[in-house]
């Protein structure tokens, strides 16, 4: 792609239609940097090219705008969920992205199956269950599920019902009133069933309305003496009171809306969410968007609709606590309206209570933008600290660490952790089980793997330092790799003292004290942990998953699911072993040359003996 001149590209936004549509911008190599929409086209994308004043951001994309393409659309809201669809896909630089949706909690309620399921999960797919939050962490997820659990004595075992109905007695939960034991049978699909029409009101922050339902269902209880089903709902009760009393109050008991508030600033900007239910705010999440992203109108309109499409619920009523147009409010009701299925209403306070609640949500988020910066300037700070003493040619902002990690001979693993700006990356993380080596051998294995990281080079730049675990040995090995492939980068290993702990890093000649340097120190310890942590964690993964493979599946022929129907029809190994030919053909999914494959192996096993 050629550059086009400021000239060129004013020109060609004056040719643009006066229609909605989506405009990309492209920047060196055609790298889409930026997206945006507009209900008039060829009016918005013609202000970046003109002489009119921007803010510095804006700027700064346009100066490197190399050419730009647009979609035309038939309305603004087509335009706004086109917008949200191709940012998206292209991650732009200067958009402000929503965090990777694998990274948020959610609680699942799966309804198709006959006995409904609650669970905590990272990951929403489209497979018909309902997924309530995301949450702003596990913490708040995790204490939401407990008390759902709790609430609506549900089971938290691994049985799967109707399944495992009759196979196990009911356990000591049910009988201390935690669970209501679907096990023994003696409670219907119906009801247990109907418990979840709760679960969801509960979810979807109704407390009050659970409330008086379980209210209604105690008395009815105890005026037919039915007084151990009474007691139960009291202790229901008791425990969505708990939980609400856990909660900031900070309106009536029937109040449900969400308060969006953003501060700006030069250096990071951050929009604070609380959300209220039952007058109280059950959670928060504030959204960090740093110093080279555009955050202007256009821009927040767009990363809310874009929020709220992962949420199985909007309530009614959103409080917004920042100016919007009128057009903009317009066609942001109307997507959200449509998502939801029913009436959306955005409101803007400008006096009151809720105006002084939108106050108090903004000084939240000016808080939060405070303490990233700070952290972000403690973190350089610790960064040009490191560099000074390793004498390193630049701040090392992105860093990556490797670690071998093994069970005897068996699942040799790598795993390289990463950093940005001081702050571990876990989307840049990377396992890589080794081939190359026989039995233990860090060195080639810590060759392998860091050839293997350095062929992706391109579509993952390499770092500005890289950390081993291990000594002048390993620093030689990866020095030697590094001048083969011409590759120049900072290479240093972490040196452990008699406690395992790191206590110096080594250029392969000498070594560098960092026990002085707290700051440092604590930085390096933090690499060391989490590069071993994750290693282990994979290797160990591996290793659980081989011995969850059965035998069986050494048989030509015979993969995980004929294995399995092997053993669910024969009921043990043994007796599998035990079959003829004619025994094992008159299985279901048991061809004859199946059944000759199973007896030859288990025959060759025999005569080994």
């Amino acid at each position: 792609m050629e550059r086009r001149t400021r000239a060129e590209l004013k020109e060609k936004a004056n040719r643009l239609p006066l229609s909605p549509g989506v405009y990309l911008m492209h920047g060196e190599g055609g790298k889409i940097i930026y997206v945006g929409k507009s209900k008039v086209l060829k009016n918005r994308v013609s202000q970046y090219f003109g002489d009119n004043e921007k803010n510095i951001k804006t700027e700064k994309m346009v100066g490197d705008v190399w050419d730009f393409d647009y979609m035309l659309t038939d309305t603004e809201m087509e335009a706004l969920a086109l917008e949200n669809k191709l940012i998206k896909l292209h991650k732009p630089k200067y958009n402000i992205l929503l965090k990777d949706s694998k990274s948020y909690p959610y609680i699942k309620v799966n309804l198709q199956k006959p006995y409904p399921t609650v669970e905590f999960t990272r990951k929403r797919v489209a497979d018909g269950a309902k997924y309530f939050g995301p949450y702003s962490g596990t913490t708040v997820a995790g204490s939401i599920l407990k008390t759902v659990q709790k609430t609506f004595c549900l089971p938290t075992c691994k049985m799967e019902f109707p399944r495992d109905i009759g196979k196990a007695r009911p356990c000591l939960y049910s009988h201390i009133g935690q669970c209501c034991a679907p096990c023994n049978g003696q409670l219907s699909e119906e009801a247990y069933r109907e418990r979840f029409t709760e679960v969801i009101s509960f979810l979807r922050g109704n407390y009050t309305e659970v409330k008086k339902s379980l209210t209604e269902k105690m008395l009815f209880a105890s005026e037919n003496l039915l007084f151990e089903t009474a007691m139960e709902y009291r202790d229901r009760i008791a425990a969505l009171e708990n939980l609400w009393e856990r909660q900031k109050v900070v309106g009536a008991p029937d109040a449900e809306y969400d308060v969006l508030a953003l501060h700006t600033g030069d250096t990071c900007s951050c929009l604070a969410i609380y959300y209220v239910r039952g007058g109280a705010v059950i959670d928060s999440d504030n959204h960090i968007f740093t110093a080279d992203k555009i955050v202007d109108e256009s821009a927040i309109v767009s990363f809310i609709g874009e929020l709220y499409t992962h949420r199985e619920y909007i309530p009614k009523t959103l409080l917004i606590g920042f100016p919007l147009d009128e057009e903009n409010r317009t066609m942001l009701e109307a997507y959200l309206s449509e998502y939801a299925e029913y009436k959306v209403n955005l409101r803007i306070p400008q006096k009151g209570e809720l105006y002084k609640l939108c106050q108090m949500v903004e000084e939240n988020a000016a808080l939060h933008a405070r303490q990233y910066v700070a952290d972000s300037e403690r973190d350089h700070s610790v960064l040009e600290k490191l560099a000074e003493m390793l004498d390193l040619p630049t701040t090392p902002l992105r860093i990556e660490a490797i670690d071998i990690s093994n069970y005897g001979d068996e699942h040799i693993t790598a795993g390289i952790i990463a950093l940005e700006e001081g702050k571990l990356c876990k989307k840049n993380y990377r396992t890589y089980k080794i081939r190359s080596t026989d039995g233990q051998n860090d060195y080639g294995a810590m060759r392998e793997a860091l050839t293997r990281r350095f062929a992706h080079r391109e579509e993952q730049p390499l770092p500005d330092l890289l950390l081993l675990d291990g000594g002048k040995g390993h620093v030689g090995v990866v020095k030697e790799l590094l001048r083969e492939q011409k590759i120049v980068l900072p290479v240093f290993g972490m040196v452990k003292d008699d406690f395992h702990k790191t206590r110096a890093l080594t250029d392969g000649e000498n070594e560098i004290s960092i026990a002085r340097e707290q700051a440092v120190f604590v930085l390096i310890y933090k690499i060391q942990e989490e590069v071993h942590r994750f290693t282990i964690g994979r290797m160990q993964g591996a290793k659980r998953k081989e011995m969850k493979r059965s035998s069986l599946e050494d048989i030509k022929g015979i993969g995980p699911k004929k294995a399995q129907l092997l053993l669910k029809q024969m009921g043990t190994l043994a007796a599998v072993k035990k079959a003829t030919v004619a025994e094992l053909a008159a299985l279901e999914g048991i061809s004859p040359s199946d059944a000759e494959a199973i007896r030859a192996h288990f025959d060759k096993g025999y005569n080994k003996k």
